[in-house]
Formats: C-alpha cells, sequence, structure tokens
C-alpha cells in the first residue's frame, strides 16, 4: 500500500477499503515481528502458556474488605516431599578417612577420659582422571633347531597369532574407539576438541586419525547395518525424518540429508540413520521398495507418493499441526485464547485420550476400539469447526496458514485412528534425530560424503543401543571386541544392540 493509492482514492469506501487493509497488514506485520522475536529470545518448547490466576507482582489490587459473617473455609493439610541431595551410587567404589580427635581432646574438664559413643558419615564425589594405559602384545617365538638350514613342507618358525582386530595394525584399541566415538557421537565433543584433551595428557593423537578410524569402523559394521535395515522394513510401523547436513567436499557444494528411519524388532526400538545428498522422496522411496505397513512422517511434500502406494498406510503428524496454531498464540503475545486456542483444546482432548490409554497399557486392539470410540467424534467436531474458519480467516495470517496446514494434512492426520499401533505424532523419530542435530551444532559440518556416511553408521548404532537401554560406551567396546571374530549371521546377529543383554556388557564390578 502506498501514497499515491491512498491519494487517487476517488470516494469515501474506497478510503475506508484502503483503510482496512492498511490495518490488516499492519496487523500481519506486527505478528510476524514477535514471532521473530520469540524464535529469537523465547522459549523453544512448544508448551502453550496456561492461565494460573496469578496476579502481577507490579499491580497488585488491594484485597476487599472481609465480612464479620463470611464463611470459615478449612483447608486440608498436605504433605511435601522433603528435599535434600540424593545419595550417592552404591555401586561406587568407597574410600573410607577417618578424623579423630587429638589424644589431649578426648580427655573430658572433670579428668576423665571421654568413652566413643558413635560416628556421623558424610560423603563426598571425587574425580579420578582418565586412565590411559598402553597394552604391549608380546607373540612368542618358537623353532626348531632340528630343522634349521633344512629343506621342509612345513615352516621351522612359528609364533603366536594376534587376536583379531576391527581395524588390522592399528593402535586403537576397543575401549579407545569406544571412548573417542561415543566423545563425538553421544556426547557431541568434536575431535579437535578430544585431540586437545588428548594433548593434555601428553598424547598426540591428530584429529585426522580419528577420523580415519571412524570411518574403517563404520566400515567394519556394515553388514550389522544391513541386517538393521532388513528388521526395520519386516516390521508393522516405520517411522521417517530427515535433516539438513552440509558436507564441504560433496560434488556441487549442494544441502544434503540425514535421513532417520525408525522400526521395531520384538517391541525393540531400531534406528538408522542414512546419509544423502539430496531431500528428494526417492529416497524413502528406495528404502522402502517392497514394504507394507504403516509409515508415519512429517507434512514435508516429498512424502506425497506414499499415499497412491498400495499396501501402505501414510500417516501424518499431529504434532506439526498442533505447532502452527502454538505459533498463532506466540504471535498473538502468548495469549492461549480465540480461535487458537480452541483449536490446542481440540487437539489437548486428542492427546488426553492417548495419556489416558498409556496409564491403562491398553493393548493395540483396545487402543484401536478406544480411538474409535472417543477420538474419531471429536476428530469429527474438530473438522466441523475447521471448516466453518477457514473462509472467515485471511489466508496468509498465523491463524489461516495453521488452519490450511491441517486441512490439507486432515486425511493423514485422522489415519491413526486407523490402528492402535501407530501415535499420532511423529515425536519418537524426532525425539532420536535429535542428537544429531545437537552434534551437527558443536561440529558445523562434516568433510567429505565419506565421513557423513561413517557418521550415519555410528550415529545408528549409538542411537538403537541408547533406545534399549545400553550404555553407549560399553555397548560399543563389547561390539569392537567381537565383531573381528565374528564370522556366521548368528554370531552377527548377537552384537546388534536390540539382541544383547544389559548384563553382557555391565562395566566390570569396582
Amino acid at each position: 500500500m502506498t501514497k499515491d493509492t491512498l491519494t487517487h482514492a476517488d470516494n469515501l469506501d474506497e478510503i475506508k477499503q484502503i483503510a482496512l487493509n492498511l490495518f490488516e497488514e499492519n496487523r500481519l506485520l506486527h505478528e510476524q515481528i514477535r514471532i521473530l522475536r520469540d524464535r529469537i529470545f523465547g522459549r523453544k518448547a512448544d508448551k502453550t502458556p496456561k492461565d494460573d490466576g496469578q496476579m502481577s507482582l507490579f499491580d497488585i489490587p488491594e484485597p476487599p474488605p472481609c465480612p464479620e459473617d463470611a464463611e470459615q473455609i478449612e483447608i486440608s493439610s498436605h504433605s511435601r516431599k522433603k528435599k535434600g541431595r540424593r545419595p550417592l551410587p552404591d555401586h561406587l567404589p568407597r574410600i573410607e578417612v577417618i578424623h579423630d580427635l587429638p589424644q589431649e581432646e578426648k580427655k573430658c574438664a572433670c579428668g576423665h577420659e571421654k568413652t566413643r559413643m558413635g560416628e556421623e558419615v558424610s560423603e563426598q564425589l571425587d574425580y579420578i582422571p582418565a586412565k590411559v594405559q598402553v597394552i604391549r602384545h608380546i607373540r612368542i617365538k618358537y623353532a626348531c633347531k632340528n630343522c634349521e638350514g633344512v629343506e621342509d613342507e612345513g615352516p621351522s618358525v612359528s609364533i603366536a597369532r594376534m587376536p583379531e582386530q576391527i581395524i588390522p595394525k592399528s593402535m586403537a584399541t576397543p575401549g579407545l574407539l569406544a571412548h573417542i566415538l561415543t566423545a563425538k557421537f553421544a556426547d557431541a565433543l568434536p575431535f579437535y576438541r578430544q585431540e586437545k584433551q588428548f594433548s593434555r595428557i601428553g598424547i598426540d593423537l591428530p584429529r585426522a586419525t580419528m577420523c580415519n578410524w571412524a570411518i574403517k569402523t563404520a566400515q567394519a559394521c556394515e553388514i550389522l547395518l544391513d541386517m538393521m535395515k532388513k528388521d526395520i522394513r519386516k516390521g508393522p510401523v516405520i517411522h521417517i525424518d530427515e535433516t539438513p547436513v552440509q558436507v564441504l567436499k560433496e560434488p556441487g557444494r549442494i544441502k544434503s540429508y540425514m535421513w532417520a528411519f525408525k522400526g521395531s524388532v520384538r517391541g525393540k526400538p531400531v534406528l538408522l540413520f542414512e546419509y544423502h545428498p539430496s531431500r528428494s522422496g526417492d529416497v524413502a522411496s528406495a528404502f522402502l521398495n517392497g514394504y507394507q505397513g504403516i509409515v508415519q512422517t512429517d507434512g514435508y511434500a516429498g512424502y506425497g507418493f506414499l499415499d497412491d502406494k498400495k499396501g501402505i498406510l501414510h500417516v501424518g503428524c499431529w504434532a506439526h499441526s498442533r505447532r502452527k496454531f502454538v505459533e498463532v498464540t506466540k504471535g498473538n503475545r502468548n495469549t492461549p485464547t480465540g480461535n487458537a486456542g480452541t483449536a490446542l483444546k481440540y487437539i489437548s482432548r486428542l492427546y488426553k485420550i492417548e495419556k489416558e490409554a498409556g496409564e491403562n497399557h491398553l493393548t493395540p486392539a483396545a487402543l484401536y476400539q478406544e480411538r474409535q470410540q472417543k477420538a474419531v467424534p471429536i476428530l469429527n467436531e474438530f473438522k466441523q469447526w475447521l471448516d466453518a474458519r477457514v473462509e472467515q480467516v485471511p489466508p496468509k495470517s498465523l491463524l489461516g496458514k495453521a488452519i490450511h496446514y491441517t486441512l490439507n494434512e486432515w486425511p493423514k492426520l485422522i489415519r491413526y485412528t486407523q490402528s492402535g499401533l501407530v501415535s499420532p505424532d511423529n515425536n519418537s523419530i524426532e525425539n532420536a534425530i535429535r542428537p544429531f542435530v545437537l552434534g551437527r551444532k558443536n561440529r558445523l559440518f562434516s568433510d567429505t560424503p565419506e565421513g557423513a556416511k561413517a557418521s550415519a553408521a555410528i550415529y545408528s548404532l549409538i542411537e538403537t543401543a541408547k533406545a534399549n537401554g545400553h550404555d553407549p560406551y560399553w555397548y560399543l567396546k563389547y561390539l569392537f571386541e567381537h565383531l573381528a571374530s565374528a564370522m556366521t549371521e548368528e554370531e552377527f546377529r548377537a552384537l546388534l544392540p536390540y539382541n544383547l543383554q544389559k548384563n553382557a556388557m555391565a562395566p566390570p564390578a569396582s
């Protein structure tokens, strides 16, 4: 809207329309400014603020006078949890330090010796820096003096064999490899920072060496990754998500992506990461080739091919729809009222059904019946509410975008009610991909496609181990100790995170 437009207006109605357009444009701009401010300075969580009735600290009204005949209200007592420091774990070793009185203080002022009556015990947590040691492999040689200098069919000198190693002729033990990879891929500590840590204890371990070890380790684990991929495709549900990753030496320097796929085996989660220089739906299509079952994704258009796939039930994500309405409240000064607040209440009612079902430990069949009886009527009512407001709300406003997104995704959003095996949202795969995003913030990029593929492989093993309750360090150490000697499919399958018992890789007793 320009000044010339207002100048050339011919009548009052036209000026009024121009004023209304300016008002609407101003409102949308202020809405965008509040959203941008919230993204920079606000909370990252999608939770909407609740009106708890608490008054402003700086605007406290005077309390009303209390009449003499006011009704007395008794408030029942309640108990609170006692606050205090949690006890230190029992499995940690204890070193006792006895503090006794000097001999002269053991004598009372009356002249008699004081008698020991007890003791007070307090505990402090101590830290011992990492212990680094060198493993010397001494191979004993044997020779036959009788055959010395005489040609024979067999060798006259024999030497003991070295144990099989995951990286042949490397100085890295399984413990060192597990530590380095856990630090980077579970604790988001890049190789260049680890290089400085090793330097402080007098060890020269360049980041290039650690990167080379990571690539070779990932290559040695390829057979496990292939098995994980096959197992995911055998499951009834697959969750898919993707996130950008920068790879410096990728040909063309285009934006690359880390794809994440999640499934289950006998109820145990399996997570697989794959690096691809593309966000095309062809990546998901190639992974799902021949698969039949439920696939849950967000609203990215690249997953549109799933809607026409026979044998696949494509389920949407309510968390993304809810997030759109939460943005409306943030653009409206964090006030969860009006149309956005009503939409959030509908979605909250759907999630309340899921929460109660989880508390009651419903089976998939019982959960399906629960959704048909309770969730479907709410969805039908919500759909009518959306249809009634889609023409009333400006499409470029945040509320208009939220309503249009929800209606466009509606066929996929309601499909979760057709099965008790899938949740209303895709949060499980988003939570699984979050450690990669955190690591990306620290290391910023991958240097080569080979390094990005190695990262995907190691993330797959670590995140699957964590999802199955294993400590990533002890799992990787156990894996690297046994992987090189595995020969059969059964031996390789026994090393998968979801096939291992926790006590198989427990740390040694202190």
